[in-house]
């Protein structure tokens, strides 16, 4: 099948009325989600698991990429009206959305941020219809080896670049792994770690573990933190930006839908990466002298906005080419796809040509209905700030327990579900990230099969690491990368790839005023004193 087909093909299955409406639900959820405080697209699709196990394969996962690229919209909306960053994607955007807003701007603000998203978002589903076919068609010769050395770049990358703390990341990394050993040896089919225990003998549940960590433990910290914040919707008119702003905006627009797309596709990339090189890029570009950025320059708006939503469609790419997530919420839609009994990967744009292609095509009907969901009626979804976090995580906690007693009809897997969910709270009140464990969780399997695999081709030699050409650049980029680190940690300048694109990006005035990391969850990125102002106007 070649790329016209295959969009043929897409089209025609995101087109069917119920596809276009769990495109629809998917979006809305989105937006909503990157809104309300406590929530992000992790939780939530961590909590939509169950759901999806009654649904098409392809129908689920255009609702959970709907989720999860609606939610780089919403999180806009708080970070220009509250500088309260909805998602840690949108923390540079509330640098100069927020000082915009106080302008009386807020309008043209959110204005360019959904148009910038829009272009993004095509722009990234373009480059996934031409690249994806290719890769897949490549990785199909991809050995052992290879996975090997792809799943290893993965973790390295995804924990020193996507979190703040990569020591801590690498931990999380390695329970993950350990994890993912429980239950049977795929190889001799002997019982590990399982205690005596009959229920462990499958190994740990991924819905149980996702749940819990993200579910329950996201809802524990955002009941702990709940708080009242005030909005500058007074301050919200004018939504459709000047011609002059959209002039300011075209190239930061530009680069944004480029960076985005490229820094999405590495594993660990993501939004928070590329929006902070997005910025960092338009304040030595942009034709405003520097110290406009910062105090209202919509550049320092559009080109953020664009480049994270560019970088959450483009994320795909390695997930449906290669069956290698790049972050944890697609570690989680990885987890939607195999309840339903299908492996991403190479084969999967030839034996599933309707979930390959129908994704892809859904994201081009979701965008065009985010841009008309976000102009219009963002004074409706700013309403939603007025939600108590303590009401939403009540009944989440509810629908969580039983979403995941649906699945198996098993007692254990509530159990699982609290105590992960206990121990992602206490991730969280001692900082660290519950993602890498998940993300090693998923990709611990494929690490330890295709090991296993490689060693009885060698005859348990570790020389076919190096032998094979592909395997061997990327474990020398990965050695490189490990010497780098160390390196830069020495003198006391490393401490995660993020933090040092983000000291690129901005100046330490406005690191100092945002006073949050991009990894914090958002009922946390607000300092004090910020939220007095956000008060006080």
């Amino acid at each position: 099948m070649d790329i016209f087909d295959g969009i043929a093909t897409g089209f025609a299955t995101a087109a069917t009325p119920h596809n276009l409406l769990y495109v629809f639900i998917g979006v809305l959820i989105g937006t909503v989600i990157g809104v309300l405080p406590g929530l992000g697209p992790s939780a939530t699709i961590a909590l939509l698991l169950p759901l999806t196990y009654t649904l098409e394969p392809a129908t689920a996962i255009i609702m959970l990429a709907g989720i999860y690229y609606g939610s780089m919209y919403g999180g806009t909306i708080t970070s220009v009206l509250l500088r309260l960053p909805g998602e840690a994607a949108s923390v540079v955007t509330s640098i100069d959305g927020y000082e915009m807003a106080k302008q009386g701007r807020a309008g043209p603000a959110l204005g360019i941020s959904a148009v910038g998203s829009f272009i993004g978002g095509m722009v990234a589903v373009v480059g996934l219809m031409l690249l994806a076919p290719t890769l897949a068609e490549v990785a199909v010769g991809i050995g052992p080896p290879e996975f090997v050395a792809l799943a290893v770049l993965g973790l390295l990358l995804v924990t020193y670049l996507g979190t703040r703390h990569p020591f801590k990341s690498l931990a999380m990394a390695a329970v993950g792994l350990l994890l993912a050993t429980v239950g049977q040896d795929p190889i001799t089919g002997a019982t590990r770690f399982t205690f005596g225990q009959l229920s462990l003998i499958d190994g740990f549940d991924f819905v149980a573990i996702a749940m819990g960590l993200f579910g329950v433990g996201e809802i524990l910290h955002a009941i702990e933190q709940d708080q009242t914040v005030k909005a500058l919707t007074s301050k919200v008119r004018n939504i459709w930006p000047t011609r002059q702003d959209f002039r300011d905006s075209a190239a930061p627009i530009a680069r944004g839908s480029v960076l985005g797309f490229f820094i999405g596709v590495l594993p660990g990339g993501g939004g928070v990466v590329s929006s902070l090189a997005s910025y960092g890029a338009e304040k030595k570009f942009s034709k405003n002298s520097r110290h406009e950025f910062g105090k209202g320059a919509i550049e320092g708006v559009a080109g953020p906005e664009t480049a994270n939503n560019a970088s959450s469609t483009s994320a795909f790419v390695p997930l449906l080419t290669l069956g290698l997530p790049s972050n944890v919420v697609l570690a989680l839609i990885f987890g939607a796809l195999t309840i339903q009994g299908i492996t991403p990967g190479p084969s999967l744009i030839d034996d599933h040509p309707d979930i390959f292609w129908g994704v892809i095509a859904s994201m081009v009907i979701g965008n065009i209905i985010l841009l008309i969901l976000n102009v219009p009626l963002v004074g409706i979804f700013v309403q939603l700030l007025r939600v108590r976090p303590g009401i939403l995580g009540a009944f989440a906690l509810l629908i969580t327990l039983a979403g995941v007693y649906s699945i198996n009809s098993d007692l254990n897997d509530m159990w699982v579900v609290l105590g992960f969910g206990i121990l992602g709270w206490l991730m969280k009140k001692t900082g660290f990230e519950p993602g890498p464990l998940v993300l090693a969780f998923v990709l611990g399997p494929i690490l330890e099969g295709s090991f296993r695999q490689s060693m009885l081709l060698s005859d348990g030699s570790l020389g076919i690491f190096i032998q094979r050409p592909v395997a061997g650049v990327v474990f020398g980029l990965i050695a490189v990368f490990l010497v780098w680190s160390t390196v830069m940690a020495l003198r006391g300048r490393f401490t995660s790839g993020k933090e040092l694109i983000e000291h690129a990006a901005m100046d330490d005035d406005e690191l100092e005023a945002l006073g949050v990391g991009a990894d914090e969850p958002k009922s946390d990125s607000t300092p004090p004193a910020t939220t007095r102002h956000a008060k006080d106007d």
